[in-house]
């Protein structure tokens, strides 16, 4: 039994026809990680056609711990009670902070 061997016409020209398909794999890929972890930061006309990620606006829930202190998990605790907390990711979340004054100014 002979063995042939592709010449490099034949691999030159495969090689040819899977960067197209490689680049489309790419670029989905891209668009659906996107999509997932970064919704918010798509331009407008995208982000009206696309569905809504789950991770655009989590589930949150607060509750107490043993020691009384509040913690807010994407989890449920299954001991305990809890509050659902819902928030629109439009609002800024972060509180306002006043920077301190230089040093050497009397205020």
């Amino acid at each position: 039994m002979r063995t042939y061997w592709p010449t490099s016409a034949v691999v030159a020209s495969q090689t040819g026809r899977v960067w197209p398909v490689i680049l489309l794999v790419l670029a989905l890929t891209s668009g659906y990680a996107w999509w997932y972890l970064a919704p918010d930061t798509m331009p407008d006309a995208i982000r009206k056609e696309l569905p809504r990620s789950d991770r655009s606006n989590p589930v949150l829930y607060k509750w107490k711990d043993d020691k009384g202190r509040w913690n807010v998990t994407d989890t449920p605790p299954t001991d305990r009670p809890y509050t659902t907390l819902k928030y629109d990711p439009n609002t800024n979340v972060v509180p306002k902070v006043t920077p301190p004054p230089p040093p050497g100014s009397h205020w």
